[in-house]
């Protein structure tokens, strides 16, 4: 396993980590800044953080700071109400690919979403296999477009709590699975992007991380898990404050083939989110060199 104690060289920050200072949402070109002047050299951004500022600029400011990307956030939220909702994703999703493109991001990380309308409170069908089918038919048509491109898609399976809105992909066994029926030969075009925060329970982590190997593992996220958890989307922790077993995971993620960078990804509305981006930055910078 890869020494972390002496440097920061492979930590990259998800730009949700600091997106809110004070309780206050900061814009991105401020945040990539301060990333910039704590000497981080990687960020994973958000697609509604580059339009806020624009694509072309943000661009050029990471060119600037000489900084890489552990990933683009996000596509998916394939599943619709009707053909002209499917079709809206599609679209939308190969908006996503392009950008990615011209961030220079290595993979698109694609939360793939579930029953359609659950998020403002009223699902437009309840039929989860019918999300899953719709997930499955938007990736192979994703697919096709990122691989013309170049662009890999990271599926990104989320903690069964989400199965409802967010996705209907919840384990890395489900997520390989998908990724084995529509890239069977493991081509390097679509794999999976790991996050503890929604995989650490699982039984099965070990071996699927194996069954994934480097060809499939595109992205690596960590935070940790609370408890008590107050909020289950907003209260993620800092690495070393919860019960993920960071060092170990990462052990396995590491034999697997794994050489890219521990992404940290905290949504923390009561606590990191009411810290400047500088102390918040600080300790990321302190936990990645000793409990991740």
């Amino acid at each position: 396993m890869r020494d972390f104690s002496q440097d920061i060289d492979w930590l990259s920050i998800n730009t949700a980590t600091i997106r809110k200072q004070h309780g206050q949402e900061v814009a991105l070109n401020t945040l990539l800044d301060q990333c910039a002047s704590a000497g981080i050299r990687a960020v994973s951004p958000w697609r509604d953080q580059v339009a806020a500022v624009g694509l072309n600029s943000i661009a050029a400011q990471i060119r600037a700071h000489g900084m890489a990307l552990s990933g683009y956030c996000r596509g998916g939220f394939f599943p619709a109400a009707d053909a002209a909702g499917l079709r809206a994703a599609l679209d939308d999703n190969r908006r996503a690919i392009d950008e990615a493109k011209i961030l220079d991001a290595p993979c698109l990380v694609m939360v793939v979403g579930a029953l359609p309308g659950a998020l403002d409170g009223q699902a437009h069908y309840h039929d989860i296999a019918r999300a899953r089918q719709e997930v499955l038919d938007g990736l192979a048509a994703s697919l096709e477009y990122a691989r013309e491109v170049g662009m890999p898609l990271a599926i990104e399976p989320l903690h069964p709590m989400q199965a409802a809105d967010r996705a209907c992909i919840n384990t890395l066994e489900h997520a390989l699975d998908m990724c084995d029926a529509l890239d069977p030969d493991a081509t390097g075009a679509l794999g999976v992007a790991l996050d503890v925060y929604h995989v650490w329970w699982d039984p099965k982590l070990q071996q699927q991380i194996v069954r994934a190997g480097a060809k499939r593992l595109l992205a690596y996220h960590v935070c940790d898990w609370l408890t008590p958890t107050r909020d289950l989307l907003l209260d993620r922790g800092m690495m070393g404050d919860g019960v993920v077993e960071l060092k170990k995971i990462r052990q396995w993620v590491e034999a697997a083939g794994f050489r890219g960078y521990s992404e940290v990804e905290i949504f923390s509305e009561r606590n990191w989110w009411q810290c400047s981006g500088e102390q918040t930055l600080q300790v990321c910078k302190q936990r990645h060199q000793t409990v991740v």
